[in-house]
């Protein structure tokens, strides 16, 4: 299993991003994927989840309305799009899939915003 995140980078408040983790090593249909972050000196938090059969979705408060997550499963590919960025959504971006019982994580994407 592997996950890999990209696009991340460095953007002024209010800005957009669109993040992807391009998933492999098992069939991707079949699994819910999520998206996490990391703030420094921070925990971990939940951000986004899509489900593998009806593609619903679900959000942490502090990003609803504003980050949006999709799925491609021709592509195996998730996606987090980012809106009206601000500087409190300054963290590294995981993507994360839990196969069977195991947990699996990207290697994260560092996303600033700053102006």
């Amino acid at each position: 299993v592997q996950l890999v995140e990209s696009g991340g980078g460095l953007v002024q408040p209010g800005g957009s991003l669109r993040l992807s983790c391009a998933a492999s090593g098992f069939t991707f249909s079949d699994y819910a994927m999520s998206w996490y972050r990391q703030a420094p000196g921070k925990e971990r938090e939940f951000v986004a989840r899509i489900s593998s059969s009806t593609g619903g979705t679900n959000y942490a408060d502090s990003v609803k309305g504003r980050f949006t997550i999709s799925r491609d499963n021709a592509k195996n590919t998730a996606y987090l799009q980012m809106n009206s960025l601000k500087p409190e959504d300054t963290a590294v971006y995981y993507c994360f899939a839990r196969i069977g019982l195991r947990p699996y994580w990207g290697q994260g994407t560092q996303v600033t915003v700053s102006s």
